[in-house]
């Protein structure tokens, strides 16, 4: 990958993970407009405080009898994708084209280095040394986060998580390594040229362990650097390759689109193709 473009990407990581705010208080007499609740939880697995905003659908604190699917939302800080896709899934419910939704967005600390595995690159070792411990942030998730949220929250069986370029390098990971963690996997951009793009030759020996559940894994790509589109369309050919009929992949190129403007437009698509009426 282009190093100038993978230090950008970087760099506006880093910016981003260190962007999150408390919900503005307004000045005397005006009203706040909330776009949901931000609650903060300690992980043991991270030996960190990690802050999550919480997206709940209209009628939740009414309808207590009723349950919802949830979205986990890597790179959910409040300056991050959190506003986008909590709006995306509000405008989709408001006009029945997907069920009312929880979106859990998880605010970064450091990308880098939760989004990673370890790499065996000298060079991105030593710009990048923060970078290897995804293993821990998927503990996290598993261990802590996923826990908290169904014993808070009203939530039923369906979970999505979704991830872009370092996001999608994750959430990718998660899908081969611990699949049965969510039901549904939107992937946007994915950075799998990490460690010269070790997940992606492991990725056929991996998925023979897949759960025997039904899982939905979506996959985009935009106009971006040639390994990247590659890469992403190497990982769906892999996916779709596999005789678990439970599987089900789409590919969806947005060619018109490029690494900063393909997430809204992606997400949007992909959970249109999610609730698509059967």
């Amino acid at each position: 990958m282009n190093k100038q473009l993978l230090t950008f990407i970087l760099a506006l990581g880093f910016y981003f993970s260190h962007a999150q705010t408390s919900l503005h208080k307004g000045q005397e007499g005006q009203k706040v407009f909330p776009l949901g609740v931000v609650e903060t939880i300690h992980s043991v697995q991270l030996s960190e405080d990690r802050v999550l905003n919480i997206y709940l659908p209209d009628g939740y604190d009414k309808n207590t009898d009723s349950s919802y699917p949830v979205i986990y939302l890597l790179d959910g800080s409040a300056n991050e994708d959190y506003i986008h896709i909590a709006g995306l899934t509000q405008f989709l419910t408001m006009i029945g084209a997907m069920p009312n939704t929880i979106v859990v967005g998880i605010a970064n600390v450091d990308r880098r280095r939760d989004f990673t595995f370890p790499t065996t690159v000298q060079k991105d070792k030593k710009d990048y040394p923060t970078t290897g411990s995804s293993g821990r942030f998927m503990l996290f998730v598993e261990k802590e986060l996923e826990p908290y949220i169904l014993k808070k929250y009203r939530c039923n069986a369906s979970k999505t998580i979704i991830g872009q370029s370092l996001g999608g390098l994750l959430a990718t990971e998660v899908l081969l390594k611990k699949s049965y963690l969510f039901n549904n996997y939107i992937i946007v951009s994915p950075s799998l040229w990490w460690d010269n793009e070790s997940l992606l030759s492991q990725a056929t020996s991996l998925l023979h362990s897949l759960p025997d559940q039904p899982m939905h894994v979506i996959v985009s790509v935009g106009n971006e650097e040639k390994q990247m589109e590659d890469d992403a369309k190497k990982l769906v050919d892999i996916l779709q390759s596999q005789p678990n009929k439970k599987l089900t992949t789409d590919f969806l190129p947005l060619p018109a689109e490029n690494h900063l403007t393909i997430l809204h437009n992606s997400v949007y698509k992909a959970l249109e193709i999610l609730n698509a009426k059967k």
